[in-house]
């Protein structure tokens, strides 16, 4: 802790301590202690005592490697970082291997938390609120910013980049510093994620093991019914988001044209937070007009890239473990029924009614949202676009309304048909247990599944040989209700601090943000500080759930022992 403390200190504020070289020794000896402390730990864990001559002999010359090791190769110039960073090469290596080794820490500590005695939909609120105030501040140190900031603009794009919505009132490439930029990825990748879920796996990993306690209040973050299956469920979703981001940060960086930048290492900073900004549907660039940036708006295979990341991010973990399973077992089978001549056995109720439901959803407004994309626009934004460059165009202008925020078409050149379209999609959102906001699609699907029931006179909904379960249509119907409420209740607002604003770029403002897609028709910066807090508002209820929130604050009843007469009401 005091060595974060000294680092932020150091990075954040205009009068460090110390020179930089004096606060890189400095650091560097706080590194060593550490590193001291784990071989202290290690050695005494592993043989209980360590104080003979030959445990003490082998811990020195441990420490002696490692602080050689540290010296020496944090003395070694790499090509190109000189151009990304105005840190020496050792300078940065300490900073990130202070950083590493506070998360670690944390991580641990976090393991604890359910001592607390509160139920996983508080602490779910709780983790994003503390993530928030903390992006705050940091956000407000000398050094993230290349000008003086306003706490409620740094409030402000801490709540977007927890939320992952995307919606800023500072331009994220001009205003903020390097510092700032890294501050912001941090941000947006643990709350894609969820900050328990980040914290719990490097706690486990580093402490290597679980109670049953945490495994008990783990379920609930990671929506797995199987109690022995908690902990791998929980590593597959960590490799899976890094092998996604890391294969994005590797294609966007082959798809760069090096004459743009100052140097390789500029790229790969820029490879990894536009890649890891789409897995998260973040929507925050680095670039001043986003992807529609002059050299970067025609960079088509960059557009498919991200718009891959994004659907990837954005379909939901559930969905992606329940295919992976899937075809482990098919591989499997394949493989002995070829080599072994054993028959092949279907593995059954892997992928469930809710995961195709999902697929099938997303392939629908996926393909509704390019059609439209691809015949309202086609004398406005894609006017001057032909062949390759349509095509990845609307399909991206389909995907991007997914809770993604990114824009590689002037939003202001929309025609008000798409706008409306963007509504819709923007507002139906990703898929649950994703990175992504919105109602989610099972939610409109199972709305949708049941109007059609009603209408044919159906006493149930059933989907694929399967009925839908009665509390998850009222689910369905309370999500949608709710979520209509406080998109309402944000245009209210925000027309009432902002009168002289067109309703419709409210609207689309109110729905990007509980929808936490970041998506603006160029109205954000110029927002009243009272419109501005009920966007905040509006970001962090709609990333938390509102039904989760009001079920945190709620007190729980538990069965009912009773149950009244019934009578029907009018409908219609």
């Amino acid at each position: 802790m005091v060595g974060f403390a000294f680092l932020i200190y150091e990075e954040g504020f205009d009068k460090p301590l110390f020179s930089p070289a004096d606060s890189t020794v400095v650091l560097k000896v706080l590194l060593s202690l550490i590193l001291a402390g784990y071989l202290a730990l290690y050695f005494m864990r592993k043989w209980g005592n360590i104080f003979n001559k030959r445990r003490i002999a082998e811990l020195v010359a441990i420490l002696l490697i490692c602080m050689v090791l540290l010296f020496v190769f944090s003395s070694y110039k790499v090509p190109g970082l000189q151009a990304f960073t105005q840190l020496t090469t050792d300078r940065f290596l300490v900073d990130l291997l202070i950083a590493a080794v506070f998360l670690i820490e944390l991580s641990k500590i976090s393991l604890g938390i359910n001592s607390l005695q509160l139920n996983p939909p508080i602490i779910f609120v709780l983790s994003f609120l503390v993530l928030i105030l903390l992006g705050t501040f940091l956000l407000m140190l000398p050094n993230a910013t290349n000008g003086p900031i306003h706490m409620v603009d740094a409030l402000f794009t801490a709540t977007s980049a927890v939320c992952v919505t995307g919606l800023i009132v500072l331009d994220t490439a001009n205003d903020f510093t390097l510092f700032g930029q890294l501050i912001i990825m941090l941000l947006f990748q643990l709350g894609g994620l969820g900050m328990m879920t980040f914290t719990s796996f490097f706690g486990f990993f580093f402490r290597g093991k679980f109670s049953i306690h945490n495994q008990l209040f783990l379920r609930d973050f990671i929506n797995e019914d199987n109690f022995d299956q908690i902990f791998n469920t929980l590593v597959k979703v960590i490799i899976f988001t890094f092998m996604v981001e890391g294969l994005g940060a590797v294609f966007i960086y082959m798809s760069l044209d090096r004459s743009m930048f100052q140097g390789w290492g500029e790229m790969l900073f820029f490879s990894a937070f536009h890649s890891i900004s789409a897995f998260c549907n973040a929507g925050f660039s680095i670039l001043g007009n986003g992807l529609y940036e002059e050299g970067f708006r025609t960079n088509y295979n960059m557009h498919l890239v991200l718009a891959f990341g994004i659907i990837l991010g954005g379909i939901g973990f559930p969905v992606v473990l329940s295919y992976y399973k899937y075809l482990k077992h098919f591989a499997k089978g394949m493989f002995q029924k070829v080599f072994y001549r054993k028959s092949y056995r279907h593995l059954p109720r892997v992928v469930n009614v809710g995961t195709r439901l999902i697929l099938l959803t997303t392939g629908i407004l996926l393909l509704l949202g390019f059609v439209s994309f691809w015949i309202l626009e086609s004398d406005y934004t894609l006017a001057d676009k032909s062949g390759y460059g349509k095509w990845v165009t609307a399909f991206f202008g389909a995907v991007t309304p997914r809770t993604a925020g990114f824009n590689t078409v002037d939003m202001a050149a929309l025609s008000v048909p798409t706008v409306l379209v963007y509504l819709l999609l923007m507002w139906i959102g990703a898929s649950p247990g994703s990175t992504g906001g919105g109602l989610k699609t099972t939610t409109f699907a199972v709305a949708i599944l049941s109007a059609f029931s009603i209408a044919r006179g159906k006493d149930r909904v059933e989907f694929f040989r399967r009925e839908i379960a009665s509390s998850t249509l009222r689910k369905a119907f309370a999500v949608t209700f709710l979520s209509i409420m406080v998109i309402g209740t944000s245009v209210f607002f925000i027309t009432l601090f902002n009168r002289d604003l067109p309703l419709l770029s409210v609207v689309f403002e109110a729905v990007s943000a509980f929808s936490t897609v970041g998506l603006s028709l160029g109205i954000t910066s110029s927002l009243s500080f009272g419109s501005k807090m009920v966007l905040i508002l509006t970001m962090f209820v709609g990333r938390v759930g509102i039904l989760t929130l009001l079920i945190g604050l709620s007190r729980e009843v538990k069965n009912l022992s009773y149950r009244y007469p019934e009578e029907n009401v009018f409908i219609t």
